[in-house]
């Protein structure tokens, strides 16, 4: 038994599961593409934001509340990258 995971899980398999950056860098992604989207995630949220402030009383709290939304994605994406990056910098040959 390979040991993973560590606690005796459900996984008995050789080999390990895919990790979400095994999968991203497999599908070409790098870990400074995830930061440039980031960085575009938190530009859409400011437009957004913007665009809130210019819209009727009505619709306004509903495109306050998608300017939030998306205002939660930046560091979730940052963090994936930074994921990546470790990923990277652990095993540049993959």
């Amino acid at each position: 038994m390979s040991g993973y995971p560590p606690h005796g899980g459900a996984h008995t398999g050789e080999e390990a599961p895919k990790m979400i950056t095994s999968v991203l860098r497999a599908a070409g992604l790098r870990s400074e593409h995830l930061q440039a989207l980031s960085m575009g995630a938190v530009g859409l949220c400011i437009t957004l934001w913007i665009r809130a402030k210019t819209v009727d009383q009505v619709e306004r709290g509903n495109a306050e509340r998608r300017a939030l939304f998306v205002g939660l994605w930046p560091p979730t994406i940052w963090l994936i990258g930074d994921s990546l990056r470790r990923d990277e910098r652990r095993w540049p040959w993959r």
